[in-house]
């Protein structure tokens, strides 16, 4: 397999939601890979992290032109996706996620997002939300 990789950006608003991932699935369909599991792996993931970067610009961060980034790519070894917006600081602490109880009505993106990958990592760099997710192959 050689590189795969597709950039494009959307706002953060909740109708980006339907872009990412009417954009994943054209790009995973390039990809000719069978693993349904990967695919749901990843996909997953993306959505929930892509939900949260919406859900918390919209709850404290209505500042207009707010957006995001995803790139995604595929080598031999993972797939990857990067998804970088320009809002405010998201104060993460990974290690510290769990499940939310059954009675919560939100709190679960994280943790499905961390069952689901090999790799998740946050960063804010240079103004920016920097979320790597990854699946190894």
């Amino acid at each position: 397999m050689t590189d795969h990789q597709l950039t494009f950006d959307v706002p953060a608003v909740t109708e980006s939601l339907d872009v990412v991932q009417d954009r994943f699935g054209a790009w995973w369909d390039t990809l000719g890979i069978d693993d349904a599991r990967l695919r749901f792996s990843l996909e997953t993931a993306l959505a929930e992290i892509a939900a949260n970067i919406v859900e918390h610009t919209r709850r404290t961060d209505v500042e207009a032109g707010r957006g995001y980034t995803v790139q995604l790519s595929a080598t031999d070894a993972e797939l990857v996706a990067v998804l970088t917006d320009n809002g405010r600081p998201a104060d993460v602490d990974l290690s510290a996620v769990t499940m939310a109880d059954t009675d919560e009505e939100s709190g679960r993106g994280l943790a499905l997002a961390l069952a689901a990958l090999d790799r998740l990592e946050h960063a804010h760099t240079g103004g920016h939300n920097i979320w790597t997710l990854a699946c190894n192959r």
